[in-house]
């Protein structure tokens, strides 16, 4: 098995071309140059769609995917992920950095590329601080309603593109309503268009998996545009895309204040790191190599610069520009750098080509890749199996609805801490019988038939003992033994618990001294490593026996009821 990237030495990690360049296989070459000239045949109309829905000229999403893979290529340890805009960070940007821009065109484009500097910045800092642990709190249940909840809001503001009227609103709701009025506006000859487009990507995503439709329906709908002149008719279109190469500058700094700019880059890297960090390691899996979870934050940080750089906006890696990649045959990065030379080639070329490209095209284009993030299966899932789990996503879809993609993923955030907390306050806390004829003891609640123990509470947290749980299990324990009469002992089972507080172990001295004061005997069994070493420094074994933490249940009884 080959070592993972975190086990690289030196430049090696750093600079993973150093790796993958000192095994290059002249083999390879082929597949890397049909994967980045399919990726880039991908990329044109999606980049297009993505840079409308961030309010921004279409060109800027074709930059966006140029240099973030050219900078991704180079710092980034995935093999066949693939950097460009996506449908959610498109929308925060549209959402967020609009409201700072105060209506100036220019000045909200370069916002948007000070916000892909910032995410760059945020990249730098999460790398030094090791601050993939943290991304890892969000759960899969607040992503799954973060998606839905992102994939309803991003299908509303396209729908109006697709029936060609004016739309507007603030969130989710506000702008079904105003849809909803304007629905005698709808232009048929626009709407038929889109719906055409939409039920070709779709068709074309089933029978051709991983090929270029989009590209194909774009060329289609250009040139069915061009021969019936549908401009002149009242089309909108994509209009002049700007010729060349873009123009690499530093960023506009000064143009918002660090406490504008940083909730909107945190919001992009939260929503960048987490869907590329899942999709990077589901190629990293099939291919069977390792991935640098640590070293994703500067291949992402160094993609943003770039796009900063070169006047794009914030981007990331997304699963479905990656499985173009992966599908097409991606072996390197050298499949991104590849596709972005293709792509300057366009920009050098073909820009004028996408003049006549119709509005409502990008819209089918957008709904047809941002359909799926609705997992309707999944949240039933939930429901059945997890009702928790479902009360999370369903936070994460309303806080999204409600409130917009940025506030939506940072209070998403906020949920996911909060159930994990509300998890960890209410662990299950088992008491034990005698399974019949054996020396093992088992949950009475879980198992029928299990001899109880006469005169004898045994309890077993099933969770470590922290400062959230604490009073929780010493509560349980107590009621246990209101309830209960002739209780000579209480034996306390520590093997399901890995880890102990201060709190933890101040619960255990309460339990002792509400013991002593009725004459019961405490016990204390099966503690690990750790916890025996809190125990005996925070006093313990001044009241307990402490040769009995490492101790089973059962030689404890036993040895309990030879001395009786």
């Amino acid at each position: 098995m080959k070592p993972s990237s975190s086990q690289q030495p030196g430049w090696t990690r750093l600079f993973p071309p150093m790796e993958w360049l000192a095994n290059y296989r002249l083999s390879f070459l082929s597949l890397d140059a049909v994967a980045g000239i399919t990726l880039a045949a991908y990329a044109i109309p999606v980049s297009l769609a993505y840079a409308a829905l961030a309010g921004l000229p279409p060109h800027v999403g074709i930059y966006g995917y140029l240099l973030g893979g050219v900078g991704y290529a180079l710092l980034g340890s995935s093999r066949q992920l693939a950097i460009g805009p996506t449908s959610a960070i498109s929308l925060m940007i549209a959402g967020s950095a609009g409201a700072l821009a105060a209506g100036d065109p220019a000045r909200y484009a370069d916002i948007a590329s000070l916000v892909a500097c910032a995410v760059a910045l945020l990249c730098l800092i999460a790398w030094l601080f090791k601050l993939s642990l943290l991304v890892r709190l969000i759960s899969d249940s607040i992503l799954v309603g973060f998606k839905a909840g992102a994939g309803l809001t991003i299908m509303m503001t396209q729908l109006p593109s697709l029936f060609g009227v004016a739309g507007g609103g603030h969130n989710f709701f506000d702008r079904t309503v105003r849809l909803a009025g304007q629905l005698g506006d709808v232009n048929l000859l626009v709407l038929t268009i889109g719906l055409a487009s939409l039920l070709l990507l779709l068709i074309g995503e089933r029978l051709l998996p991983g090929k270029p439709v989009g590209l194909a329906v774009v060329a289609l709908s250009i040139l069915v545009a061009s021969i019936f002149g549908l401009p002149a008719l009242g089309v909108p279109i994509t209009g002049a895309i700007p010729q060349g190469l873009p123009a690499l500058a530093m960023p506009s700094f000064g143009l918002s204040k660090p406490a504008e700019l940083f909730p909107i880059a945190a919001g992009c890297l939260l929503l960048a790191y987490v869907e590329g960090i899942s999709a990077a390691r589901s190629f990293a899996a099939k291919h069977g190599y390792g991935l640098d979870v640590r070293q994703e934050f500067l291949g992402l940080g160094a993609a943003n610069l770039a796009a900063a750089f070169g006047h794009g906006y914030p981007v990331a890696g997304g699963l479905s520009q990656s499985a173009v990649n992966d599908a097409a045959g991606a072996r390197t990065p050298l499949a991104l750098v590849l596709c972005s030379v293709t792509l300057a080639l366009c920009l050098l070329f073909f820009t004028g080509l996408l003049t006549n490209l119709p509005k409502a095209v990008l819209a089918a284009i957008v709904l047809s890749a941002v359909y799926r993030l609705v997992d309707i299966p999944a949240l039933l899932r939930m429901w059945k199996i997890s009702r928790i789990d479902f009360y999370a996503a369903a936070i994460a879809l309303a806080s999204v609805l409600l409130l917009g993609i940025l506030q939506g993923v940072l209070l998403a955030a906020l949920a996911s801490i909060f159930l994990l907390l509300v998890r960890a306050s209410q662990p299950h806390v088992a008491f034990l019988g005698r399974l019949p004829g054996t020396g093992r003891y088992s949950d009475s609640a879980r198992h029928h038939g299990v001899e109880p123990l006469a005169g004898v509470i045994a309890f077993r947290p099933e969770a470590s003992l922290l400062y959230v749980n604490a009073e929780t299990i010493l509560d349980t324990v107590l009621a246990a033994l209101r309830k209960s009469s002739d209780i000579k002992m209480v034996v306390c089972d520590l093997s399901a618990s890995p880890f102990i507080d201060l709190a933890g172990a101040r619960m255990l001295h309460d339990l002792h001294d509400e013991l002593a004061d009725r004459e019961v005997t405490f016990c204390i069994v099966g503690a690990h490593a750790q916890l025996r070493d809190l125990l005996q420094a925070d006093g313990l074994a001044e009241k307990i026996d402490s040769r009995n933490w490492m101790r089973t249940l059962d030689s404890v009884l036993g040895e309990s009821k030879a001395g009786g």
